[in-house]
């Protein structure tokens, strides 16, 4: 009795096997688990006096403000470049490194032969991060008989990768290669060893750095403890 419903139930199966579509329709393409960077990119002047590594009067203060204000944030990838001899350009390096290392802001030097005289260009680079839709389902599971991965597998990485990364620069490249700044590690040491920790606060909400100044909370990558 069995066999004599086998031919009846091929071509059954076939009829039923043909209204859906095979894994070859699919392409990862249709709907990728991939986290996408968006970058906007600014450059600051800041003047110095002529010969020297001071900073202009009024040039601290419109970087503080340029910090506090949110226009320089700790999120951002900061670079400066000095015009100068070497040793006079480093010298002015660490001068605007150090005014913005009291909000948490880590920047970190480069070369560039077309800085103008006495003058310091501070490129700011921030990255806005958009996280792929999950679950993603896209490819139909039931479709698929060579046990390939599933359009969903590894969404949730992708996700969570995005959200811990404290500074979306990150995600594009990495950090240059370079000395690590020792006074943000120092100062953060002192204050555990000295039982002066400060606590976190909540976002949105002055945070105190080392020097003793504030910033506006949010971001991260650069701050100390």
């Amino acid at each position: 009795m069995t066999r004599r419903l086998i031919p009846l139930a091929l071509p059954a199966l076939c009829a039923l096997a043909a209204c859906q579509p095979g894994v070859a329709t699919y392409t990862a393409a249709q709907a990728p688990n991939d986290l996408r960077l968006d970058s906007a990119a600014r450059e600051r002047t800041v003047r110095f006096v002529p010969g020297s590594d001071r900073l202009s009067p009024g040039e601290a203060a419109r970087l503080s403000y340029l910090a506090a204000s949110g226009a320089i944030r700790p999120s951002d990838r900061v670079v400066v470049a000095a015009s100068g001899p070497p040793p006079l350009a480093a010298r002015r390096e660490a001068a605007v490194a150090h005014a913005l290392l009291r909000y948490g802001i880590v920047a970190y030097p480069q070369v560039l032969a077309a800085v103008p005289p006495n003058r310091a260009l501070v490129s700011v680079g921030r990255y806005t991060v958009t996280l792929p839709p999950c679950p993603n389902w896209s490819k139909r599971p039931y479709s698929d008989f060579t046990n390939q991965p599933s359009s969903n597998y590894g969404c949730a990485t992708t996700v969570n990768l995005g959200l811990m990364a404290a500074s979306p620069a990150d995600l594009a490249n990495g950090l240059p290669l370079a000395r690590a700044d020792g006074e943000p590690a120092v100062s953060a040491v002192e204050r555990y060893q000295k039982d002066k920790v400060y606590p976190p606060s909540p976002a949105g909400t002055p945070t105190p750095f080392s020097g003793g100044a504030s910033s506006s909370g949010g971001g991260g990558g650069g701050g100390t403890p």
